[in-house]
């Protein structure tokens, strides 16, 4: 018997959000331990991904917004997790969150020491480059912003395209 007879053949939206929802739910799993220090990085491809999915309601918004206070310095920099250094790519990560995180908090931090940049390098991962070609379970993703297009519709971010 090969692999495929008993691979899914249609994406499994439901099993990927419950095992999303669930993640960090056992703080003392030895995954969860080794994986401290993609914390940050994990909030935001969660996050990011359980919106497009439209399960974003499933996450825990005051256990998030708590972590990421406990991560954000003095300098106004973010750690990946608690008892790091601040570092720019989970200070960037946090300002993409930001944006599209309005709806889930109203405010987020009382301060952000940042300006809002676009972040190129996730524009093409799992569930958003499904939205790109054109998976209708998936919410259409804006390609500059890798976020979905209502969002960025919701809070009138739209890029500003060269010609």
């Amino acid at each position: 018997m090969t692999a495929t007879l008993f691979s899914p053949n249609t994406l499994l939206l439901d099993k990927h959000a419950d095992y999303i929802a669930a993640y960090g739910s056992k703080k003392d799993d030895y995954e969860y331990t080794l994986s401290e220090y993609l914390r940050m990085s994990g909030i935001y491809w969660g996050l990011t991904v359980m919106d497009l999915m439209g399960q974003l309601s499933r996450m825990n918004r005051e256990e998030i917004i708590e972590f990421i206070k406990s991560c954000q310095h003095d300098c106004g920099g973010i750690s990946a997790s608690t008892g790091h250094d601040p570092h720019l790519l989970y200070t960037l990560r946090l300002a993409i969150l930001y944006t599209e995180l309005i709806i889930l908090c109203g405010t987020f931090l009382p301060v952000l020491y940042i300006s809002i940049q676009v972040d190129p390098f996730h524009t093409l991962f799992g569930v958003a480059g499904l939205s790109l070609l054109g998976d209708e379970q998936i919410k259409p993703v804006n390609p500059v912003f890798c976020m979905p297009e209502d969002v960025l519709q919701r809070i009138g971010l739209q890029p500003d395209l060269l010609n």
